[in-house]
């Protein structure tokens, strides 16, 4: 079974604005509601392919419920855990101004809460599938990542990782089936600055090093990298296609990497499930559809 871990799920209000000015009112011209957060990204993704997921986290409020509920007529399977007090987080996307918005706090999560987190996870074993995904909230020790890989380790459950810096570095030892940085947070990491995909390689490879087994590479406009478990290493530039919204592209691809991963263990394929996963979205206005994906896998593979 696959797991999803969003620690601070929200309600996502999209909007557009016609000639958007500051301090006056302005009306929409465009409104999408859409549950949101890394992990849940990653499990509408997959159940989109087909592939069933169960996603954890906490949720509190009415806007919790209605993230659950959407969720679930989507046909991804709950495993969140209720807060009695708060609300999950409302976040404001003001899509026609690139980039802007207007992100919630959620509630507070209690150590009792925590624990009932900890107690689902404990469960999982051998041949399940776990992605911890994106930032770790205020209220929750910064070192929730490593304490959940540790109480996993020797179960055989293959974990991915995708967080930034610190939160990425420090689950390394604990050997994550694999992680995906972008280039620009590989090389904040190593204080570089990494524009082409060669660049890429050796400053994945040192992650590998370090304890990561596959490291996948997000390079928007510049395409992916794979520094592979088995050694071999594989790069292509992004497909052909307009760029609609950037967001979830990144999440997109671990779920195709590993539903591609799934259907065959090769490495190419999870590779191509991947960048076709992620460049589908990016074209899309939602989330990727599977003949969306198919469409760029064909584009991506010449097959």
């Amino acid at each position: 079974m696959i797991y999803t871990v969003t620690f601070n799920p929200s309600l996502d209000y999209i909007v557009s604005v016609k000639d958007f000015k500051l301090g006056l009112t302005n009306r929409t011209c465009s409104e999408l509601l859409l549950p949101g957060g890394k992990g849940i990204n990653v499990s509408i993704v997959l159940m989109n392919l087909g592939i069933p997921s169960t996603a954890l986290g906490f949720v509190a409020g009415f806007t919790g419920d209605e993230v659950i509920r959407r969720l679930e007529d989507m046909g991804v399977k709950n495993g969140f855990i209720k807060i009695e007090e708060g609300l999950t987080r409302i976040n404001l996307k003001l899509k026609s101004i690139d980039g802007t918005e207007i992100n919630g706090q959620g509630p507070e999560i209690s150590e009792e809460k925590q624990w009932m987190l900890m107690e689902q996870l404990g469960r999982l074993g051998e041949g399940d599938v776990l992605f911890l995904s994106g930032s770790i909230p205020a209220s929750m020790p910064d070192d929730a990542y490593q304490k959940i890989m540790e109480s996993l380790q020797g179960k055989g459950v293959q974990i991915v990782v995708d967080a930034t810096k610190d939160l990425l570095l420090n689950v390394l030892p604990y050997h994550p089936f694999l992680i995906k940085p972008n280039n620009h947070e590989l090389g904040e990491i190593f204080g570089v600055e990494l524009k082409t995909r060669e660049e890429v390689v050796p400053y994945a490879g040192r992650l590998q090093e370090k304890g990561a087994q596959n490291v996948l590479v997000s390079m928007a406009g510049e395409g992916a990298v794979l520094v592979a478990a088995d050694g071999s290493i594989f790069e292509a530039p992004v497909p052909d296609g307009k760029l609609v919204n950037g967001v979830g592209a990144g999440d997109s691809m671990v779920a195709g990497f590993i539903a591609g991963w799934m259907e065959k263990e090769d490495y190419e394929h999870a590779f191509h499930m991947g960048i076709a996963a992620g460049s589908a979205s990016a074209f899309s206005e939602y989330l990727a559809t599977k003949p969306e994906i198919e469409a760029v896998y064909k584009q991506v593979t010449g097959r």
